[in-house]
């Protein structure tokens, strides 16, 4: 009697255990892949408690948390010949963890080989100055490629970034000898717009002075005040032709007057 008691006590602390074994706890973040008898279970366990009545089922974790995927360095060759390297970083997530875990081996392994190909790929098509200038674009063509090819996997790229560009000293130099003569061009340009300003504002000062001249004698006598407020300074003072023409017709009139005054006498 005591013999069958004890086995029965044994019996009931081995179910007891074997039970308390088979709770798993999931965070809100982890949903479990159940597979009984070998057999997918339709629908992910989680969050909070599951049954996992080993060995015939076995669970498998997986994470719905936003995981950043770094993309080594790749050699790559753009269109116009120019040898990188360029690196990039992934984010992704899992949407459908059966999926996740019965489509492909390794999600995060896969995606990452499938990146470093692609990036090879996409960013060969590109030109240097379309690589520089419209990552953005680049960075959307990616993650589209990406998303497409991941999508029967479960797995969703919500965003690609091309990380960094490394280029040769000797086109860092090139680059930046164009972008000093860019410069200079500009600066020229300026130059050459500022004079033909100040020549076309000549123009019409001298059109405007024309109609008057007398404007001509006050600008000059404006000339002369201002240089005479240096006291070390000579001032010439040209005397007009004009004033000399008109003082001899005075002159001619004064002399003319006595004689025709005698003729009579």
């Amino acid at each position: 009697m005591e013999i069958s008691f004890g086995f029965t006590a044994v019996v009931i602390i081995i179910i007891v255990l074997y039970l308390i074994s088979s709770i798993k706890i999931l965070a809100e973040y982890e949903r479990g892949v159940i597979f009984r008898l070998g057999r997918l279970l339709t629908s992910a366990k989680g969050p909070g408690v599951a049954l996992v009545f080993s060995p015939i089922d076995r669970m498998v974790r997986v994470s719905l948390r936003q995981e950043a995927l770094e993309v080594p360095p790749q050699d790559i060759i753009t269109r116009d010949n120019v040898t990188l390297k360029v690196n990039a970083v992934i984010f992704l997530r899992v949407i459908d963890p059966n999926k996740a875990v019965v489509e492909v081996s390794n999600y995060v392994y896969q995606t990452s080989q499938f990146a470093q190909t692609t990036l090879r790929s996409v960013l060969g098509e590109q030109e240097l100055d379309e690589l520089l200038a419209h990552r953005e674009k680049i960075n959307l063509r990616l993650q589209s490629i990406l998303d497409q090819h991941t999508s029967p996997w479960g797995v969703k790229v919500t965003n690609v970034e091309v990380k960094q560009v490394d280029m040769p000293e000797s086109m860092l130099r090139a680059m930046a000898k164009q972008a000093e003569a860019e410069r200079e061009k500009r600066s020229k340009i300026i130059h050459a717009e500022g004079e033909f300003s100040a020549a076309q504002r000549l123009v019409d000062a001298a059109h405007l002075l024309a109609t008057e001249p007398v404007s001509v004698q006050l600008r000059y006598l404006q000339t002369l005040t201002e240089i005479g407020v240096e006291k070390n300074t000579t001032v010439i003072f040209p005397v007009p032709v004009d004033f000399f023409s008109g003082l001899q017709k005075m002159l001619g009139k004064g002399g003319d007057e006595p004689a025709t005054a005698a003729k009579p006498a």
